[in-house]
């Protein structure tokens, strides 16, 4: 599954994209962020806070609970304001 970073989540990661291979136990978003969090320092950081990170499953906003069964891409980024 091909992850993208955005604003400070890519900051602190160090990485805009990255590809990886879910583990069996990884169904949903809010799974995803545990496992990418156990992955080391800067993604601790990155993921401190889960509330402040917004999603997209291939190109869609999503929700934590969203189901990553059969999809192909997930972004994670701060939220975003107007201006």
């Amino acid at each position: 599954m091909r992850i993208l970073y955005f604003g400070w989540v890519r900051t602190n990661i160090g990485l805009g994209e990255e590809e990886i291979s879910l583990p069996p136990h990884v169904e949903n978003v809010e799974d995803l962020i545990g496992f990418l969090r156990d992955q080391g320092n800067g993604y601790r950081a990155a993921f401190e806070n889960i509330k402040a990170v917004r999603v997209a499953v291939d190109q869609e906003m999503a929700g934590m609970e969203t189901p990553l069964s059969g999809s192909r891409e997930v972004a994670l980024f701060p939220p975003m304001t107007g201006g």
